[in-house]
């Protein structure tokens, strides 16, 4: 009896022996299955990690890529739009051709050509210019209101104030010169030089500073008498003057305070016309420089005239007298 129990004590003992080694197996098996559980998910997140790192490696390659390609493509229609200057408008262009300037290249917009184009397509292939047919977002790209033509130009060429005198000698004509103070806007020194090209003026001085340079809005104002007009730009427009009186020039300043009235002026002979800015007439120095001032008689409320204006009136008041 007392060995049965001893047997059935040992029989349960080795039950629960068994029964705590399968608890420990199954949580050494939960364990690795956790475990293995968590490398997975590791390795998923390196994996994932590294698929990212290289998407951003492609991407970030591929943008480099991109970004040099439109830095090259930048470069290269920055080159082939690095004009040195540009004429545009079929007048302009078409009087360009006719004179003797330089011209690089004309571009022309593609599709079909009307009116004026077609002669100067016969013109250009005449003087040997290369052609180029572009579209019309290009022609935008490098002038406005371009009508469907642009030239591309040498910049321009400013002369000396001697070449100007000596034009007028080689004339066998007293000198007739136009001097423009301070023209800031483009549009009025292109007016300006238009007129000045169909009065017969030999030449225009404009200073270096406080004033407009030639450039492709001028050029197209004018209709193109850039193209014949001298024009020199000076560093020092009083010393010019002052050198002007010493050849013999007399020289008129415009100015709205003037006590003489401009037709009242003799206006013949050697002659240097000043026109003073569109806001603010002529500098103190210029105006002292000056051998005499006239004025243009002003009946209305606005007390001044545009500069082209002015000009134009002073010129061919000047032009009526010396015929």
């Amino acid at each position: 009896m007392e060995n049965e129990s001893r047997r059935k004590m040992q029989r349960r003992k080795g039950e629960r022996r068994g029964e705590e080694r399968r608890k420990n197996f199954d949580r050494r098996q939960t364990q690795v299955l956790l475990e293995n559980g968590r490398k997975d998910r590791r390795s998923k997140e390196r994996r994932s990690n590294e698929d990212r790192r290289t998407g951003e490696r492609r991407l970030n390659g591929d943008r480099r890529s991109a970004e040099k390609s439109l830095s090259d493509r930048t470069k290269k229609d920055d080159d082939e739009n690095s004009y040195e200057d540009v004429v545009s408008g079929r007048n302009a262009v078409l009087e360009l051709l006719k004179s003797d300037k330089d011209i690089n290249k004309i571009f022309i917009e593609s599709g079909e050509k009307h009116g004026s184009i077609k002669e100067i397509i016969a013109r250009a292939k005449e003087n040997k210019v290369v052609l180029v047919e572009v579209d019309k977002q290009k022609l935008d790209l490098m002038a406005e209101n371009h009508q469907g033509v642009v030239a591309v130009v040498p910049p321009f060429n400013y002369c000396e104030v001697e070449d100007i005198l000596e034009y007028a000698k080689e004339k066998n004509e007293d000198p007739f010169i136009l001097i423009l103070d301070g023209i800031e806007d483009p549009h009025n020194l292109g007016s300006i030089i238009r007129t000045a090209e169909t009065a017969g003026i030999h030449g225009i001085i404009i200073p270096k500073r406080r004033c407009v340079s030639v450039n492709s809005t001028v050029a197209k104002v004018s209709t193109g008498a850039v193209s014949y007009v001298k024009i020199a730009r000076v560093n020092n427009l009083n010393e010019t003057i002052k050198k002007l009186k010493d050849s013999g020039l007399w020289i008129i300043g415009t100015d709205g305070e003037a006590d003489t009235l401009y037709y009242n002026q003799d206006l013949k002979g050697p002659l240097g016309i000043i026109i003073g800015s569109e806001g603010f007439g002529m500098s103190k120095l210029v105006k002292e420089n000056s051998d005499i001032l006239i004025k243009i008689p002003m009946k209305g409320k606005i007390t001044s005239l545009n500069a082209s204006v002015s000009a134009g009136i002073i010129i061919y008041e000047a032009v009526k007298q010396r015929m």
